[in-house]
């Protein structure tokens, strides 16, 4: 049997969080405006005279950004003119980096399947984005809010095969952006959107054949179907013995096909030339050391610590890493309690749930209660004075009325007692009178031993701790 291998390569565009554009003052879009053409200037709308003043905050962010990539840097870098007309871009030209990028070579460590892998970076560099076009009517519309966003793009190496790889690199490639602040990386929002370059040939095969390249692509689904289709595409034709076209294309996400946009251009197409209107870009060393001081933990490297320190199921680590907020939140509750593995249980099972069935409440920084007693539920439930299903009752109250745990404990009759002493009356009480229970029992009924524990929680109205009264009962029973 025939057996292709896939060579698949990404350019991930992710749109900068800073305030405002990346050559002049206008708000950025980092969330969709509320109405179009409300955040432009004469800069961003590029009129005639017009010159762009690089964002320093831009410039920043992007440093950080490559720091969580272990990038080469270039501490000497400058912008070249793209040439091109779309739509999108009557200016026929983008600002953007190919000679002399700010980065080369880095990589990301990525879980595949429980491995731990890495994935190498070819360069990343920065451009400017375009406008937004709207067809309405029959017409089409520009809406200028958008354009002159900063956005950082990054250039992998062909090192992926399998769409298994390609995911879990870019959701990791979206927690390395959202832990450093430097993007929120919202799909949806088009903060980070993805060209998937595909090339499928003979496993033997010395050399790649002719790629596609799938623009603009805006969801992890659309991007696993987008390989799906494509590899068996360009398979089809190759067995029918013609030869891939290299050209861009562009996928329809509801019929789940793609189409020819145009022919792949190459660089020369383009026909870079250094930007007139810009100076290199020199960076210093007090800056670079200002936002090296600023690195969070990697992602991965919280994860890979969840699972070997704290010994966390795999599933559970990487939901708590899933925004640095979280992965804060969950080691500051570790701090307070000494104890990760209910500190998991509870921000897993319980709160989460919680924060997922809010209309009000959408992640832990909204939360309303000090995390202080969250710790504190989990102390009371270790000392045995709480019972783990009274706990959830306790967490429902602070979520919403906020308050103090040992409040409300005392004030819904929540607390167990432990004193050995006045449990031990309790469960001769009940040995004697439900002595034909006992007798049951003892003749092997083992399931007549959690009626007579109800029973002594009954006796005790329910505020004394049944695992005492369990190990009493076995005790004198036995």
């Amino acid at each position: 049997m025939t057996k292709y291998i896939k060579t698949i390569w990404l350019e991930i565009h992710v749109r900068i969080k800073s305030k405002t554009k990346m050559f002049c003052s206008c708000t950025n879009a980092v969330a969709l405006a509320e109405e179009p053409n409300m955040n432009v200037c004469p800069v961003c709308m590029w009129f005639p005279g017009m010159l762009p003043a690089l964002n320093k905050e831009v410039v920043r962010l992007w440093m950080i950004g490559w720091m969580m990539m272990w990038c080469e840097i270039n501490k000497l870098s400058r912008f070249d003119r793209k040439t091109y007309f779309y739509p999108d871009n009557p200016t026929a030209y983008q600002i953007t980096q190919l000679y002399e990028p700010i980065v080369w070579k880095g990589s990301v460590k990525v879980i595949v399947e429980d491995q731990v892998r890495e994935f190498a970076i070819h360069h990343m560099h920065l451009e400017n984005d375009a406008w937004k076009l709207v067809h309405a009517g029959g017409k089409t519309l520009c809406d200028f809010n958008r354009a002159g966003s900063p956005l950082m793009e990054i250039v992998t190496d062909p090192v992926f095969h399998e769409k298994e790889e390609v995911m879990e690199f870019l959701k990791e490639l979206q927690k390395l952006m959202r832990a450093a602040w430097v993007s929120d990386a919202d799909m949806e929002k088009w903060q980070m959107r993805c060209d998937v370059n595909i090339s499928v040939a003979l496993e033997w095969a010395k050399e790649w054949w002719n790629r596609t390249e799938t623009k603009n692509v805006n969801s992890f689904s659309a991007i696993w179907r987008v390989i799906d289709h494509e590899s068996k595409r360009q398979i089809k034709i190759v067995e029918a013995g013609w030869v891939v076209d290299q050209e861009t294309r562009w996928w329809d996400d509801d019929s789940g096909t793609s189409r020819t946009q145009r022919s792949k251009e190459d660089a020369m197409d383009y026909r870079y030339f250094p930007e007139p209107d810009l100076l290199p870009l020199v960076l210093d060393d007090a800056f670079i050391a200002e936002a090296r001081a600023t690195l969070p933990e990697l992602p991965i490297e919280k994860r890979l610590r969840y699972l070997n320190e704290y010994k966390l199921s795999a599933d559970d680590a990487r939901i708590l890493t899933v925004t640095r907020e979280l992965s804060e939140y969950f080691d500051e509750l570790v701090r307070l309690t000494g104890d990760a593995k209910k500190s998991c249980s509870y921000v897993t099972t319980i709160l989460l749930a919680m924060i997922n069935e809010s209309d009000e409440i959408n992640s832990v920084e909204e939360l309303k209660f000090d995390i202080k007693e969250l710790a504190r539920v989990i102390e009371l439930v270790n000392k045995d004075e709480l019972s783990s299903t009274n706990s959830k009752q306790v967490i429902e109250e602070l979520f919403i009325n906020w308050g103090e745990a040992d409040i409300i404990v005392d004030e819904n009759n929540l607390r167990q007692k432990n004193d050995t002493w006045a449990l031990e009356l309790i469960v001769d009480e009940v040995i004697t009178t439900n002595s034909k229970q006992v007798e049951e029992y003892k003749a092997g009924n083992v399931n007549i031993f959690w009626f007579l524990v109800g029973q002594c929680m009954k006796a005790s109205k329910w505020q004394w701790n049944p695992k005492i009264f369990n190990e009493l009962l076995k005790k004198k029973l036995w």
